[in-house]
């Protein structure tokens, strides 16, 4: 897998990466983040494109994560790689990109969310070396979408 910035040709694709990975919610239309997103820390969205030749999927998106940095927190959104291509390393890869992505920017801590219930996210997470903050997360929508 060959990473690279996200490009807006790439939307219908990594849109239907989330649907496939399950992230997509009534309350989020992902075309509008994908919007918001171009608008703040564009560089900082990043794809993961198949790179092995003479298969089906080269040259297809199979990976992809927003990452941010608001001066004292960094964040991954979006995180999710192809179903089929999942046990393969590419969400490590990702994470890896994530975290050198933030230190380059003096980032201290990253911060991810995962929804409740979702084990094996978690033990991915955990293995990987983050820790529950053991903190409640509260939202508050100001855009409906």
């Amino acid at each position: 897998m060959q990473l690279r910035p996200f490009d807006t040709s790439d939307t219908d694709s990594v849109i239907a990466l989330w649907q496939s990975s399950g992230l997509v919610r009534p309350w989020n239309d992902p075309h509008k983040d994908i919007a918001r997103k171009l608008t703040v820390q564009p560089d900082l969205f990043i794809v993961g494109v198949d790179d092995r030749t003479g298969e089906a999927t080269a040259g297809a998106i199979v990976a992809a994560m927003m990452v941010g940095f608001d001066g004292h927190r960094g964040w991954v959104n979006y995180l999710a790689v192809a179903p089929e291509h999942r046990g393969h390393g590419h969400g490590r890869t990702l994470m890896a990109e994530a975290e050198r992505l933030l230190i380059a920017l003096g980032c201290p801590k990253l911060n991810l969310q995962v929804r409740a219930g979702n084990e094996n996210v978690l033990a991915f997470y955990e293995a990987l070396g983050y820790e529950p903050d053991h903190t409640v997360s509260l939202g508050k929508r100001l855009i409906a979408d």
